[in-house]
């Protein structure tokens, strides 16, 4: 299908099923971390997914690309990137597959019921406040800084939203590691696996990956870490591996 494009968008391709997406880099175009995350999480084709906060909807499109869930459906509070999603959605030829929502994370509950889900991601907000924000309304803002929701707000629709025994798939940044998982242990999303990630194998890790379950035993298993690069330029083969390169 072909979708028209604003001034400043272009079109990506996502080395999976030949699927695209469309990206305002005056906006803010997915990082590495939307990626691992759908390397990291699964899903079945019976699987209902959310992923809240969906931006441009790479998450959605990732993990339809791999999984083939029943269907998938992508919140999101910014009616631009909204919009983006939903005509990436449409180029995709995925309309019957992936819905987009525009609204916020704080009212999930209301949009959807509870209990609705059988699998939800998030790549939230990872820094908390607004220091250093020049402008707090900026698209980049609200992605990267817990302007509009913070990660509670996220972790309490979360345990709404799902049904019991569903499965939370998240990234975050491993300095709110300590407060991620009490967080998550309150709202009875129980952590059953960790990965950290590393840009290289002598660097401190800068992502962390966790899967949830909710009211699952407290038990985690701790996985092998995550390189990204075994020399500047050169991605080690479990990336290349989750691109599809």
């Amino acid at each position: 299908m072909t979708v028209k494009l604003k001034a400043t968008e272009r079109i990506d391709e996502l080395q999976r099923n030949g699927y695209r997406i469309i990206q305002d880099p005056s906006r803010f175009c997915f990082g590495m971390d939307a990626v691992l995350l759908t390397g990291f999480a699964h899903a079945r084709q019976t699987d209902t997914l959310l992923d809240l906060g969906t931006g441009t909807g790479i998450i959605p499109l990732l993990m339809e690309a791999k999984y083939h869930c029943a269907h998938l459906t992508g919140l999101e509070i910014q009616p631009e990137s909204a919009d983006m999603a939903v005509r990436s959605v449409e180029l995709n030829n995925l309309t019957d597959k992936i819905s987009i929502v525009t609204g916020d994370i704080k009212e999930a509950d209301k949009i959807f019921g509870s209990a609705s889900f059988d699998c939800i991601t998030c790549n939230p907000p990872y820094m908390i406040g607004q220091h250093g924000i020049v402008n707090p309304d900026a698209p980049k803002a609200i992605a990267r800084h817990e302007v509009l929701c913070t990660f509670e707000d996220v972790a309490g629709q979360t345990a709404k939203l799902l049904k019991p025994g569903g499965h939370f798939f998240l990234v975050h940044r491993p300095f709110r590691l300590a407060e991620i998982i009490t967080i998550l242990v309150r709202y009875k999303l129980e952590p059953k696996r960790m990965q950290l990630v590393y840009p290289y194998v002598d660097k401190e890790p800068n992502m962390v990956l966790i899967e949830a379950v909710r009211g699952g035993r407290s038990r985690m298993s701790v996985e092998k870490p995550l390189i990204i690069f075994e020399k500047p330029g050169v991605y080690c083969p479990e990336i290349t591996q989750i691109y599809g390169f």
